[in-house]
């Protein structure tokens, strides 16, 4: 069985992505530093596969701790989603990601030439368009200034690993530019679990419903948008997990430097206001929720062309925004 390893693999796409590479026959070995994800994952991701994945806890940033596990595990990929991903804390505090974003990335690299290991996919972001003059948004739409040290460093990151494959370090890249991840596992056993106040629109939701928050505010509407607030592409986290084990079996049939970048969305854009709609009427509760100010730096809307995607790596979303908004909710009513 093909050992990948998954460095931030207790997050919230990393933990889906373990469950989908199990179910493609491949053993996730689990690296995190639970910065951002709760260890009870673990024994959740036990209940839904019946196998105790091998984790480890700690940073990307230390070689050693990446060698330790190499030594007992012969690790044949590695899929790279460890990243702090909070703009506004990026703007606060840019060191701090490039130190973890940027830095991790350069370590891993090093340690993947060091031990002959080929394969990686990276965990890149649709930020990287910034607002696109052109919609839907293709791979070869060109990418802007970003608007964040998050943003940046997902950049400076694409541009690494396409540097180390033209210098012919023999390794095989894919960047995955995500749109939204949303949603959660239909068994509402793993989803997205923000540590306090969540940075994402769905998890303000469903705690809204909850009645954990008092209310939602949608930053404006009045946007040029089908009903004034902003329009973003929003792809199931198990769409989004599945789109990694395509990814990985495309690079196993390639030469060696080799690099490609796909979007993963939906190839649909919705709107803020839709996905309040779309929550209210698969869960039944009404949101408590008002319109406020734009929020400075807010892209006005974006979403994929996913032709590529499709017709490349067979991937296509299966999961609806209904889907997705009554398996965030099922998880948030598992979490009471």
């Amino acid at each position: 069985m093909k050992k990948i390893l998954i460095t931030g693999g207790a997050g919230y796409i990393g933990s889906h992505t373990a469950v989908e590479l199990w179910k493609a026959g491949m053993e996730p070995i689990i690296l995190d530093d639970l910065s951002n994800s709760d260890p009870t994952v673990l024994d959740r991701l036990e209940e839904i596969t019946g196998k105790r994945f091998a984790f480890y806890q700690g940073d990307c940033n230390k070689k050693s701790l990446l060698k330790s596990i190499a030594e007992k595990h012969k690790i044949e990929g590695v899929i790279h989603f460890a990243a702090f991903k909070a703009v506004g804390e990026s703007t606060q505090q840019p060191l701090k990601y490039y130190r973890n974003n940027v830095g991790s990335l350069l370590v891993l690299l090093k340690f993947m030439e060091e031990k002959g290991i080929k394969d990686l996919v990276f965990s890149s972001s649709c930020t990287v368009y910034g607002q696109p003059e052109v919609l839907p948004v293709t791979e070869s739409t060109p990418r802007q200034e970003a608007e964040s040290p998050y943003g940046n460093t997902k950049k400076i990151c694409e541009d690494i690993l396409v540097d180390c494959v033209k210098s012919e370090m023999g390794i095989r890249v894919i960047s995955l530019r995500y749109f939204n991840p949303v949603g959660a596992h239909p068994s509402a056993k793993i989803g997205e679990l923000p540590l306090g106040t969540p940075n994402n629109l769905v998890p303000f939701i469903t705690q809204v419903a909850a009645g954990i928050r008092e209310k939602l505010t949608v930053f404006g509407d009045d946007y040029d948008t089908v009903d004034g607030s902003c329009v973003r592409d929003y792809i199931h986290v198990v769409d989004l997990a599945e789109a990694h084990v395509k990814a990985l079996a495309y690079l196993n049939k390639q030469e060696n430097n080799f690099y490609d970048v796909f979007n993963v969305g939906t190839g649909n854009g919705n709107s803020v206001l839709e996905v309040i709609h779309a929550f209210e009427k698969v869960s039944g509760v009404k949101l408590n929720y008002q319109v406020g100010p734009r929020r400075p730096g807010d892209v006005v809307k974006t979403w994929a062309d996913t032709t590529k995607i499709n017709n490349v790596l067979g991937w296509k979303a299966k999961y609806s925004l209904e889907d997705s908004m009554r398996d965030s909710w099922n998880w948030q009513k598992s979490l009471d």
